[in-house]
């Protein structure tokens, strides 16, 4: 019995094109638009923490100095009105930086400003964000087509800065230092139980070894290297994962 597709899954069908990623890498012209008539006061503009969700919510400031971290400030967000110390509000980004593709870019640099670009960015099946040294790669729990032969040809040879951000930028940049610099390099893959670490390092070790292989075409009768590398980890893991609150298979492995 085969499981119903997550929604939003995309199915590589063998012997056909690996499907266009572009909307997963790149926000569309009709989104920047949206983002850039966003209202927005560059003064009264703020983030205010929401008790209810644990999160944050915009409002505008009323009365207050942002400066003071004492000051009290008063927030209006909707019909609603709120007091809050400075030091509690933050300041929201200009719309320019709507879906910023590198956190260390933003304005204004608080943790509200941060969930909300990585959030927004989720939400447009853009799920790769830098954050300076860093990607951020939140988990869709779907299959989107980003880790695709199609895919290795946009990132290979490439600068980080010549392309959207993806793990596979980060790997091509270590590979390029260990070849340019005859040096090891190393990444490192962090994350809570479940937040797909594992799943990262097999993509990365999928596109070393795309990479290391040459083009990454694969023969009818010879298993590819790839395939090989990639195909110890289930054995391995049947072996010696462990069970967690949040992931019944969570691994119990680090890889070099």
């Amino acid at each position: 019995r085969t499981s119903p597709p997550l929604p939003g899954h995309i199915k590589l069908v063998k012997g056909q094109a690996d499907p266009d990623p572009t909307e997963f890498l790149l926000p569309s012209i009709e989104m920047k638009r949206a983002d850039q008539q966003k209202p927005y006061d560059s003064k009264k503009s703020v983030w205010v923490a929401d008790p209810k969700t644990g999160g944050y919510r915009e409002g505008i400031l009323e009365s207050g100095d942002l400066e003071d971290p004492a000051s009290k400030c008063v927030v209006a967000v909707g019909h609603e009105k709120f007091t809050h110390k400075a030091a509690e509000v933050g300041k929201v980004n200009p719309p320019k930086f709507e879906k910023c593709e590198d956190m260390v870019n933003l304005t204004f640099l608080n943790d509200a400003s941060v969930f909300w670009n990585l959030k927004t960015r989720y939400q447009a099946k853009m799920i790769h964000t830098y954050s300076g040294l860093f990607v951020v790669v939140v988990n869709p729990y779907k299959r989107y087509p980003i880790y695709t032969h199609r895919v290795c040809k946009i990132y290979l040879g490439k600068r980080r800065n010549e392309v959207p951000p993806h793990l596979w930028a980060i790997a091509e940049t270590a590979y390029r230092n260990m070849i340019a610099n005859t040096k090891n390099n190393a990444m490192l893959i962090t994350g809570e139980s479940g937040a797909g670490k594992t799943e990262n390092t097999k993509k990365v070790i999928t596109y070393l070894a795309m990479v290391a292989t040459g083009s990454g075409k694969k023969s009818e009768k010879k298993v590819s290297l790839e395939d090989q590398i990639v195909a110890t980890n289930p054995i391995l893991e049947s072996y010696g994962n462990a069970k967690t609150a949040r992931n019944d298979n969570s691994s119990r492995f680090g890889k070099f």
